[in-house]
This record gives structure tokens, C-alpha cells and sequence, in this order.
């Protein structure tokens, strides 16, 4: 553990095996204890922790928006991509378990493995001291991204989405092509089809897959 992560955090740990499970990637636990000690359960919890103190901060900061309007916002602040921008501003990357193996072939900084490791350390904070100081990281961690955009925002799939059944041209059909590399390091490629135009796209998990094949279709227009 670097020094000053604690304070970068804005929390200290009670107890501090909690701290070190969040930081610890699969591919660092313990296979004797089937890699209980790695931090995928607390990325679980991490996930409803962020959901809930998101949405009730959404209510409050938009109290003149509608439930689409607002769910538009949630799926964009709680999605790994904006996961891992607060991961990286936090240093998350550099304090890291990972095998030194692991760490040459670039698992570190994979987007997915840091938006993860965000969510199990919310979890942890959760589990450590309550809803509080989980809230108060999600408040003052994602405030630049909840004030970038005044309208909802729209994922590429989304807006793909509204365009295709805007033209009445029914809802894009999404293909998995390919999976490649270890488990702990996939490549997955999927295409999408719609209004008649296929195109491909690929990321580290299938949901950003499926992102970057909407943003590959959307852009050819």
C-alpha cells in the first residue's frame, strides 16, 4: 500500500484487511480459499452501494426530472468507463495486488480491472463504517461527472437505439464474434445489425463491446 492512499480516500479503515481485500485482484488470491480473499464480493456489494447512493443523489440534485431522465443519468455515472476515470484519479491503478507477471501484460490499468477494484473499495467502505463514508466518496469523487452534461446523457447504445426505432426500424440486434485471451484478460468482439448496416466493435468486457460497436455504427453516418 502506497502512503497517502488513506488520504487520498478521505477515509481511514477500521480495519484494514477490509482495504486490502478491495485492493486484490483475482489473479493475486489465494486459490486455497477457492479466491474468497480477492475483491469480486466486495465489487458485488460495491455495485448496490453506488446504485443507491447515486439515485439518491440524483432525486435530489434533479427534482424537476422524470424516471427515464434520471435512470439515463444513473446508467452513465454507475457504468465501468466513468468506474474506472474515478479509479484512475484516485490512484487506484498504482496500489493495486497483482501478480508481477500479471502486472507486465498491462492487467493494471485494464479499464474493467479498475472499475472493479472502485466498486469493491465503495463495498469495503460500505461494510467498514456504514453508508456514510461510502456516500461521501460517491459525492465528492463523481461530482465532476454528475455536473458534466445539464441534459441526460445517452449511452451509444441507447442513442442507437432511439434512432433505429425512431426510423421504425425495429431494435439493434447485438452478436457476440469473439472471445479471446485468459479469463482474467478478455478480448470480447461483437457486431451489431441495424436498419440493414451491421458494424463491430471490441473491449475488455461484452457490455463495452456492445458500446463500441454502437459508437462504430453511429459514427458511419
Amino acid at each position: 500500500m502506497k502512503p497517502g492512499f488513506e488520504l487520498r480516500l478521505g477515509y481511514t479503515f477500521r480495519d484494514p484487511a477490509l482495504l486490502s481485500q478491495a485492493l486484490t485482484h483475482r489473479s493475486a488470491a489465494d486459490p486455497r480459499r477457492d479466491m474468497l480473499d480477492s475483491n469480486e464480493r466486495l465489487e458485488f456489494l460495491g455495485d448496490r452501494v453506488l446504485a443507491l447512493a447515486m439515485a439518491e443523489w440524483l432525486s435530489e440534485r434533479f427534482p424537476n426530472e422524470r424516471e427515464g431522465a434520471l435512470g439515463k443519468r444513473l446508467s452513465v455515472l454507475v457504468a465501468a468507463e466513468t468506474l474506472a476515470k474515478v479509479g484512475d484519479a484516485i490512484g487506484l491503478p498504482a496500489v493495486l495486488r497483482i501478480p508481477p507477471a500479471e502486472g507486465r501484460t498491462g492487467l493494471r490499468g485494464r479499464a474493467t480491472v479498475i472499475a472493479d477494484a472502485t466498486e469493491a473499495l465503495i463495498g469495503a467502505m460500505y461494510l467498514d463504517g456504514g453508508l456514510a463514508p461510502a456516500q461521501a466518496f460517491v459525492r465528492r469523487e463523481w461530482v465532476a461527472h454528475i455536473a458534466a452534461d445539464p441534459t441526460p446523457p445517452m449511452s451509444a447504445k441507447s442513442r442507437l437505439q432511439e434512432y433505429t426505432l425512431g426510423r421504425a426500424e425495429g431494435l439493434p440486434e447485438y452478436r457476440l464474434v469473439s472471445t479471446t485471451g485468459p479469463s482474467h484478460m478478455p478480448v470480447f468482439v461483437v457486431s451489431v445489425l441495424a436498419a440493414g448496416r451491421a458494424a463491430e466493435g471490441h473491449g475488455d468486457s461484452k457490455r463495452a463491446a456492445e458500446q463500441a460497436a454502437a459508437e462504430a455504427w453511429l459514427a458511419a453516418l
